[in-house]
């Protein structure tokens, strides 16, 4: 199948939200869009048991309904200094206060092992974990190879290895946000009915970040259209991060007002 060359002209730009004239109460089928929306529930719903669903299936459900997912590039060394990078979308912040951020490492049942990656987090000489750009996803993506234990993917990737601060894991260079990060938590995961381990979600506490200047605000935060992240949707899809929009979180103190209003409004029709 033929599909267009990838896009380099184009850039994220800020946008309205999609319906800015939205009311409390408002129904989701008062817009043209909204009713388009809740048309396509006539389909029906297709239910998952995941006690019966087939692991496989399970897997790329929940890795392309859960989307846009981070992904990150994880680098870690082993006892014996043996560098290791591999790239995951079981990922996410958890707190900024202190600074925790979360990626999960399923068992591979093809390769019938857990990545390097779990065993090096453990041994107490820090890793780092590194923002994916447009400019370097296929280079990060080539990391997810299969390869045997031991095996270096820096070799393969292209990338450029940097000394840190204070864990002796190299940061990618090319990466416009890296954090340095030490073991807050290793947790198992195992099935509730078999107790089989199927994976161990690893919480990371981040000592030092690394942020291009280029990317920065005068505000101290990333500039989306200059960072260009990426984003995983599930099987082998990727995704740019398209025209953004903001909406302000509200305030009760503010909004109270406006909320009784809508709410009287509403009840009288």
């Amino acid at each position: 199948m033929s599909i267009p060359a990838f896009d380099s002209t184009t850039y994220s730009i800020y946008t309205q939200s999609p319906n800015p004239s939205w009311t409390y109460g408002q129904r989701v089928d008062t817009t043209p869009a909204g009713k388009d929306w809740i048309a396509g529930e006539s389909a029906g719903w297709k239910v998952y048991n995941t006690s019966e669903t087939d692991k496989i299936e399970l897997y790329k459900l929940l890795l392309s309904g859960i989307v846009p997912c981070p992904i990150a590039c994880v680098s870690t060394i082993s006892e014996d200094g043996v560098e290791n990078l591999a790239p995951f979308s079981w990922f996410n912040t958890v707190t900024n206060y202190p600074p925790v951020i979360s990626f999960a490492i399923n068992y591979n049942p093809a390769a019938g092992r857990f990545k390097d990656t779990v065993t090096n987090v453990k041994n107490g000489q820090g890793f780092t974990v590194n923002i994916i750009s447009e400019a370097f996803v296929e280079n990060a993506n080539a990391t997810a190879i299969n390869a045997p234990p031991g095996f270096d993917e820096w070799t393969l990737s292209g990338l450029t290895k940097e000394k840190c601060v204070q864990v002796k894991a190299s940061r990618i260079k090319e990466s416009a946000f890296s954090m340095e990060c030490e073991l807050y938590q290793s947790i198992d995961i195992t099935h509730p009915v078999t107790g089989e381990h199927t994976g161990t979600l690893i919480l990371a506490h981040v000592k030092y970040i690394h942020a291009r200047k280029d990317v920065l605000t005068e505000k101290g935060v990333i500039d989306l259209a200059k960072f260009k992240p990426v984003a995983c949707l599930g099987d082998i899809s990727y995704a740019r991060v398209g025209d953004a929009y903001r909406i302000a979180r509200p305030s009760w103190a503010q909004e109270e007002a406006k909320i009784q209003e809508a709410l009287m409004t509403r009840a009288s029709l």
